[in-house]
């Protein structure tokens, strides 16, 4: 059976996986006679570098997502808006060189025109608030600054 990580081993673990030096990282979490040792030791050890992967890629993960929030958030509708206002067929290929990741869905009625859709700025806002983790930092008071602004200007400030 494994043996379970210590809170200051975890504290490395997550210091070193957000890139800091293994010195520092290990004064950080508490090993404060002689870092530099400490650091090697605890990176020669097979369970320490399985965490320090996990959490690698973990960081990884909210990355992405975080990053595909940030373009619905504030990415362009250029292209869909070219889209729609085209006068002429466009052919595939021009189609697929457009930039359409905000667009939820796309309609062609009955009587004509193009109905486009797109994902909710708002609520992309929000999810990123939330993979703040609840954390105060200068991010996440940006971001719910600007969801607050949204709010209030689309009149929904009493939800």
């Amino acid at each position: 059976m494994a043996k379970k990580l210590t809170e200051k081993e975890l504290l490395f673990c997550s210091y070193y996986a957000d890139g800091g030096d293994a010195r520092g990282c290990a004064a950080r979490a508490g090993f404060s006679v002689m870092p530099q040792k400490s650091a090697a030791r605890l990176l020669a050890r097979e369970d320490i570098r399985a965490e320090i992967s996990r959490l690698e890629k973990e960081k990884r993960a909210v990355a992405s997502v975080e990053k595909g929030l940030l373009r619905l958030a504030f990415g362009s509708v250029a292209d869909a808006m070219k889209l729609m206002m085209s006068e002429n067929c466009m052919t595939a290929e021009e189609i697929e060189r457009l930039d359409l990741f905000n667009v939820s869905e796309i309609k062609r009625p009955k009587g004509g025109g193009l109905e486009i859709k797109f994902f909710d700025r708002i609520k992309a806002l929000e999810r990123l608030e939330k993979l703040g983790g609840g954390e105060e930092n200068t991010q996440s008071s940006f971001i719910k600054a600007l969801s607050d602004g949204a709010k209030m200007l689309s009149g929904d400030e009493g939800e």
